[in-house]
């Protein structure tokens, strides 16, 4: 379920960030981390929502923004930055990411 910034869905087009990765075997400081980027992602400008999925280490996060420079802010805030370092060097055995514009979404 999309957990949305707002309590209509947003106006199409938007775009839609997806991580997608498998856990390490050492999380120390992952739940941390992962809050506190939860929280802070929530305060961005063209922030829409986002939804996730976890188990058995395996996991997706996907994140909604108005557009490409919202996502591009993001990705060049100093904490976010910061998590992607610890990602990369601790918490992530294996990780992708794309970027998908969103031209027509629905739900039930």
């Amino acid at each position: 379920m999309i957990l949305w910034n707002t309590p209509t869905p947003p106006e199409t087009p938007f775009f839609a960030s997806i991580f997608n990765y498998y856990l390490s075997d050492d999380l120390d400081g992952y739940d941390e981390y992962d809050e506190h980027t939860l929280e802070l992602v929530q305060t961005m400008p063209g922030y829409l929502g986002y939804e996730s999925l976890k188990h058995n280490g395996r996991g997706m996060f996907i994140s909604y923004w108005k557009d490409m420079e919202s996502i591009q802010a993001w990705g060049r805030h100093p904490k976010h930055l910061e998590a992607k370092k610890l990602g990369i060097q601790r918490w992530y055995k294996s990780y992708n990411s794309m970027i998908s514009r969103i031209e027509h979404w629905s739900s039930l």
